[in-house]
């Protein structure tokens, strides 16, 4: 179940100064975990932007020792084990500079659906607790995966309107897998893995739900979505900071607002304000802007449907014939499947959107029309 590249990977990830940043670096460069762990600290150090005091604890057996106990931690409790640079990382994540370098999965998802997160204050309100029962009686005909964090509150009703339509979704947490916090979830949790959903999180089994750690899981629930969306905050809520994110990910954010005088809504009104977020007017809107809904519907609306012939080229063909098959496909993806180089396929995808064959999304994804 799991390689040699899982220990090493997760001994590297233990050393001081080695974050996800410098370990994607140290990888791309010398190939694996395994191959940076067995070269020189003078080699290593000569990678761009690697110094001699970042990789002074690579090497270090305490470390190794540390990573043969969480594999058989993982074994144990069937916790699939994610490396970035071997690409197993799930959805737009692969997109993010600070993506984690390591993503302990429990439970399944399917990639291919579109995932979506909903985010905001554990002190929820009647009005949000309606836009959330709102937005799935309306969105439960789509194929999606809903994200957030397993809090209580906004997250709580997520995940458990997720459940009632029997809509896949995951659950990200700010620790191990050793513990489960809030512990008034653990049951929610169980259930979210029976029903085909997962639990992800970036943290080995010797973490705890420290404060910073929420901030640092906040930046997965934004970065594994095309579309966030804020439903209650306060100023200073978490939430803002996965609106944040999101933003400098250059994903959609969406934001309910409310009264001026509702404390959970001022951080949603102040990100609409700020131009860091679109306001929601209606439910339909938000799942035309989010992209839940087929153009060929909504172009029907006004225009009766015709079918135009169009004599693509061959590379047009190939690329157009690949996001046909695959909706939503991001452009990462793309390149791997057909072999091409990305930047080879962006003018190609261009002619095509001006052909109005192809529509694109945030987040770099693709959909024929």
């Amino acid at each position: 179940m799991y390689s040699e590249e899982h220990l090493y990977s997760i001994a590297l990830r233990e050393c001081n100064f080695i974050g996800d940043i410098n370990f994607f670096k140290l990888t791309r460069s010398f190939g694996s975990a395994k191959k940076v762990w067995e070269t020189s600290k003078k080699e290593l150090s000569k990678t761009d932007g690697i110094g001699i005091k970042t990789v002074s604890d690579i090497g270090n057996s305490e470390h190794l020792n540390f990573a043969e106990k969480e594999l058989l931690f993982c074994e144990k409790n069937s916790i699939k084990i994610n490396l970035r640079h071997q690409h197993d990382l799930p959805f737009l994540l692969n997109e993010c500079d600070d993506a984690p370098a390591i993503l302990y999965q429990k439970g399944n998802f399917d990639k291919n659906l579109k995932p979506i997160s909903l985010v905001g204050t554990r002190n929820i309100t009647a009005y949000g607790k309606k836009f959330i029962e709102d937005f799935f009686e309306e969105a439960k005909s789509h194929q999606f995966i809903s994200i957030s964090g397993l809090a209580l509150g906004v997250d709580k009703e997520v995940h458990e309107y997720s459940l009632k339509h029997q809509i896949p979704t995951i659950g990200v947490l700010a620790h191990g897998f050793h513990t489960l916090y809030p512990s008034k979830n653990k049951k929610l949790s169980e259930k979210i893995i029976e029903e085909n959903g997962a639990l992800l999180t970036e943290f080995n089994s010797s973490r705890k739900p420290d404060r910073e750690n929420f901030i640092q899981r906040n930046r997965i629930v934004a970065g594994i979505s095309p579309s966030t969306i804020v439903v209650e905050t306060a100023f200073g809520g978490g939430s803002m900071s996965t609106a944040t994110f999101a933003n400098t990910y250059n994903r959609d954010v969406f934001a309910l607002p409310g009264k001026i005088t509702d404390k959970y809504s001022q951080g949603c009104n102040q990100l609409i304000f700020q131009n860091k977020a679109t306001a929601i007017s209606t439910i339909k809107d938000l799942l035309d802007l989010a992209g839940f809904n087929d153009p060929k519907e909504k172009i029907a609306e006004l225009f009766p449907h015709s079918k135009t012939t169009i004599q693509l080229s061959e590379s047009q063909e190939l690329i157009y014939t690949n996001i046909a098959e695959n909706p939503h496909v991001t452009l990462d993806d793309l390149a791997e499947k057909i072999s091409v180089a990305s930047h080879k396929i962006l003018p190609v995808i261009l002619e095509l959107e001006l052909l109005g064959k192809v529509k694109s999304f945030s987040g770099r994804q693709f959909i024929a029309i």
